[in-house]
Order: C-alpha cells, then sequence, then structure tokens
C-alpha cells in the first residue's frame, strides 16, 4: 500500500484546512453538499510500520466514505513535520490529524503517561480490553480533559506493539544497563523507569535514532520490532532483547475545530474510517512485528535474546507498583488502582 501523496505544487499554507468550492448560481440548499475539505495526516515513522499502514487505510476510508469531499495527504517518515514540532502543527491546524506516541503528549495531557507505565499490558491481545472506552484508562485517552481544552478531539488508539531492549551488550538484567545511554520518548515516567534500572535515559527524536547509535552518543534504546527494523536500528545494535516491557501506542488525534466544522455526515465519515483503521492497525501490528523480528533474525548480525520469566520478572519487581505510585496524582488515582488490581489478579 502506498502513501496518497499529491503534486508538490499544491500549496502547504499553515492554518488552511478549508477549500470551498461553491458552483456559481447552484441551490444555496445544496451549497454543503459541495464544500470541500483538506486532511493533512503527518507522522514520523515509514509507510511499511502499523501507524504508516494504518495512515493509509485510514486516508483511503475517509476518502471512500466522504464521496471525496475529504482529500486526504499523507505526510510518512518526518516528511512535513517531526518529533520536535508536530504537536505545534495539529494544534495551529497546520495538520488535521496526527497519531504520536502517548509520550508526545506529556505537557499538554500528563495522564497520558499511562500508556508509558511498565508492564501494562503482557501480550497485545490485552490492549483492547485493558484500555477500552469504558476503562478507567480508556476514559483517560478517550475523553481526556486536558486534550479537549488544547483544541484536540481523539479518534482511535494504535497500537505499535511492544517494546524491546535494543543495544550493544546482551541485557538480561538490570544490571546490565547500569550506566549506558538509552534513548527514551520524552516522558517522566520513561525517564524514571529507566533511571531506576540503572541506565541513563536520553530523549532523542526519532528520526535521530539510527545517528545517535552510528556515533555512539547513545547505548541503545527501546522500541517495537517494527521500528527497530524500519529505521535499520538493528544493523547498528549487537543485541534486541525481548523483554516486552512497554507498550507504544498512538494517539490517533484529529484538530477539534477542523472536525467541529465538518458537517455532520463528514464527522460520522471520518469516525467510521478512524474505527475501522484502528481495528485495521491492530491485526496489522502483530503481524508487521513478527515479520520485523523474522528480518532482524535472518540478518545475523543481531542476536534476539529471550529473557526466562524469572529474568522479566526480576525488571518488573523494580519498577510495579513503585513507578505506578510515583505518578498516581498525575495519571489518577482510579486509573492506577484499576492497574494494580489487574496487575494483582495476573500474578
Amino acid at each position: 500500500m502506498t502513501s496518497m501523496r499529491r503534486p508538490r505544487w499544491k500549496p502547504l499554507i499553515a492554518g488552511l484546512s478549508i477549500s470551498l468550492l461553491l458552483l456559481s448560481g447552484c441551490n444555496p440548499a445544496r451549497s454543503e453538499d459541495q464544500q470541500k475539505f483538506e486532511l493533512r495526516f503527518a507522522h514520523v515513522t515509514s509507510v511499511g510500520t502499523p501507524k504508516g499502514l494504518a495512515a493509509d487505510f485510514f486516508a483511503e476510508q475517509v476518502e471512500k466514505k466522504s464521496d471525496g469531499r475529504i482529500e486526504v495527504e499523507v505526510f510518512p517518515n518526518s516528511e512535513l513535520y517531526g518529533d520536535k514540532d508536530e504537536m505545534q502543527a495539529i494544534q495551529s491546524n497546520a495538520v488535521q490529524v496526527l497519531a504520536p506516541a502517548s509520550a508526545k503528549f506529556t505537557t499538554i495531557a500528563p495522564s497520558l503517561q499511562v500508556l508509558d507505565l511498565p508492564f501494562i499490558f503482557d501480550d497485545p491481545d490485552e490492549i483492547p480490553e485493558v484500555a477500552s472506552p469504558d476503562t478507567e484508562i480508556g476514559k483517560a485517552i478517550y475523553a481526556n480533559p486536558d486534550l479537549e481544552a488544547n483544541g484536540l478531539k481523539v479518534l482511535g488508539l494504535w497500537d505499535s506493539g511492544m517494546k524491546q531492549i535494543h543495544s550493544n551488550n546482551k541485557t538480561l538484567k538490570p544490571e546490565d544497563m547500569k550506566g549506558k545511554k538509552y534513548r527514551i520518548q520524552p516522558s517522566d515516567v520513561l525517564r524514571t523507569q529507566f533511571e531506576t534500572w540503572g541506565g541513563i535515559p536520553t530523549p532523542l527524536a526519532f528520526a535521530e535514532v539510527y545517528s545517535g547509535l552510528q556515533q555512539g552518543l547513545i547505548d541503545g534504546g527501546e522500541n517495537t520490532y517494527s521500528n527497530i527494523q524500519s529505521q535499520n536500528m538493528h544493523t547498528v545494535q549487537k543485541y534486541v532483547t525481548e523483554l516486552d516491557h512497554g507498550y507504544i501506542g498512538y494517539i490517533l488525534t484529529v484538530n477539534k475545530r477542523w472536525y467541529d466544522e465538518l458537517p455532520d455526515d463528514l464527522q460520522t465519515a471520518v469516525d467510521e474510517a478512524a474505527d475501522e483503521a484502528s481495528e485495521f492497525n491492530r491485526k496489522e501490528a502483530q503481524k508487521v512485528n513478527e515479520e520485523s523480528k523474522r528480518t532482524i533474525e535472518e540478518s545475523g548480525g543481531t542476536e534476539i535474546v529471550i529473557p526466562s520469566k524469572e529474568e522479566r520478572q526480576a525488571f518488573k519487581d523494580m519498577v510495579v507498583p513503585s513507578e505506578y505510585e510515583k505518578y498516581r496524582d498525575i495519571i489518577g488515582p482510579e486509573v492506577v488502582d484499576e492497574l494494580l488490581e489487574r496487575n494483582a489478579e495476573r500474578g
């Protein structure tokens, strides 16, 4: 599936979101049906990642369901906006839709750091149940007042997958991380988590990770198999430890002002496309991560290390429940209590 792109001569004017085309002499009652809208969707990953595939699927569905009244252009791989400026871009309506990792919302919606907490899922199959809109976690995502106050509306939760540790030293116990620099997304939860394990957390833009590893500015990082492989991080790393210690979830977000200006039928088209793209994404995420893992294994230059149950538990015991309690007031006591209860049930 290829990304939906249009000619570069089309002007990219920040804040321009609606192109109103009225046929001369048309019936005023039909004017709304002639209205056309532009939707720019920017993201930082490659086209073949779960996010990239879902972005293109979403674009196709929006155009199909709107009968072409919403024209969608997708900009992958930090082509238009990157980690450092994409949040400002959507708030200013320079782009209308993003799907940033939850860590990107730290400054405007701190409670979304719930998705950065370690070991909230053991398996991707748990995600739809744990983060459904009627759970406390789901409410923190879908009905987040801070996002609304910043002019944003949540359309869905997309998976990138479970996170693994990539590094140049074999990582089977927290002590193996001591003194090593690990790239993290800009999140206090991730920072203190890696500090607890003994690592040195180093925030770095996604597009800069490969060069940072290649130049020795960082020793490793955490990411999904698909992101590690698609950005060739494994080619400059000796090991990937399959820790499944965290989750990367993308918050599919639309500029609320742009969305509110859509006629009701087009809002429905966007909502339905988002729901279908979320379901598509979840299936693709697991498949793409499995394929990426095989590609890394077959490359022959990177060893995939599988910790034992006891080794994984040693990482978990250092950060659960301590990291949860540390952010209780920020994330919300109801959310933390729900997570701790679920964790106790899992054992």
